[in-house]
């Protein structure tokens, strides 16, 4: 017996508006509608929607709060339009609850006048989490956000001036590989396992200024072995790709932090390129420091993923026994 369906027109006064809340080609609408199972179509000034009578109705309550966030102003692109889907989605609570979500734990980059907002739950609580808290830890699988919005926070803390320097590093020895048998000076052997962060801060701001920003010192980006000895006060300090840190050398990062400064320390427990007898330090310190105030850890999963969307399948299907 097939189910019955309903219909539900909305009609929209404004056309600019109604052109950015359908997207480019009605990507918005065929994204929502793929989403929901629902059909979804546009004729002149009005939306058609049609299909169950729950998903009608969860469907009119999306469009009708993404074209008032158009009307107080936000910039709902492809991936900020993507994330109030998903937060509404995945939020067990009311509506209201994703629109907190979704307005309390965004990055505002005073550099570029960008706004970045969380694509996902857990997303969102990891910016509120790094807001929040003095170290926080971001593990998961490639694709989730974790580098790309702790870059984000580390930025607009620079920009603002609540920290006076970024720090970013990452191990410099994946996969087997060492140092040594590359050619070139240690520059030159460093940069391409840093070019990750490199991609993330041109993301964030102009290129100059990211380069004037380095040149200053104000950015530093090095590898792991280049904080020892160190203590980085007044900084917001991010160590990449944790899983391929040794138990020594996460407690000697950790203790790096100083006074006034911020710890976020990201990576992928499931890819792990230290030798099979050496524990990982990303591991090792979850268990340690789980129940210590002021750390945070946030764990993020296949629902998280905010590149191509195969890659959430990919993730799900290795994690398969």
């Amino acid at each position: 017996m097939k189910k019955k369906l309903t219909e539900l027109s909305l009609e929209f006064d404004d056309n600019q508006l109604l052109a950015r809340l359908v997207g480019e080609q009605n990507s918005h609408l065929k994204y929502l509608a793929q989403q929901l199972g629902v059909d979804i179509h546009l004729i002149g000034n009005i939306l058609s929607i049609t299909g169950s009578v729950t998903k009608v109705k969860k469907a009119q309550e999306m469009i009708q709060d993404l074209y008032h966030k158009l009307e107080d102003g936000i910039d709902i692109e492809n991936g900020t339009f993507e994330g109030i889907v998903r937060l509404k989605k995945q939020s067990s609570g009311s509506e209201s609850q994703a629109d907190i979500d979704l307005q309390g734990t965004k990055v505002q980059l005073k550099s570029s006048d960008r706004e970045i907002f969380p694509r996902s739950k857990q997303q969102a609580n990891f910016i509120q989490a790094m807001k929040d808290n003095d170290m926080v830890f971001g593990i998961g699988p490639a694709g989730t956000g974790k580098t790309y919005l702790a870059v984000a926070m580390g930025v607009s803390m620079l920009m603002s001036g609540e920290v006076e320097r970024l720090v970013l590093t990452r191990p410099a020895i994946e996969a087997g590989e060492k140092l040594g048998f590359l050619p070139g000076d240690m520059k030159e052997k460093v940069d391409p396992y840093l070019r990750p962060i490199y991609d993330a801060l041109h993301d964030m701001s102009h290129e100059s200024r990211i380069e004037k920003l380095l040149a200053s010192g104000e950015i530093e980006i090095a590898p792991l072995a280049f904080m020892r000895g160190r203590t980085l006060a007044n900084a917001f300090v991010i160590l990449d790709e944790a899983q391929n840190t040794s138990a020594m050398q996460m407690k000697m990062f950790l203790t790096r932090i100083g006074e006034g400064s911020k710890m976020v320390i990201t990576g992928d427990a499931t890819q792990i390129d230290l030798h099979p007898k050496e524990a990982s330090g990303l591991i090792d310190a979850q268990h340690r420091l789980k129940n210590i105030e002021s750390i945070k850890f946030i764990e993020f999963d296949e629902r998280d993923v905010v590149r191509h969307p195969i890659i959430g399948k990919i993730i799900k299907a290795y994690a398969q026994k």
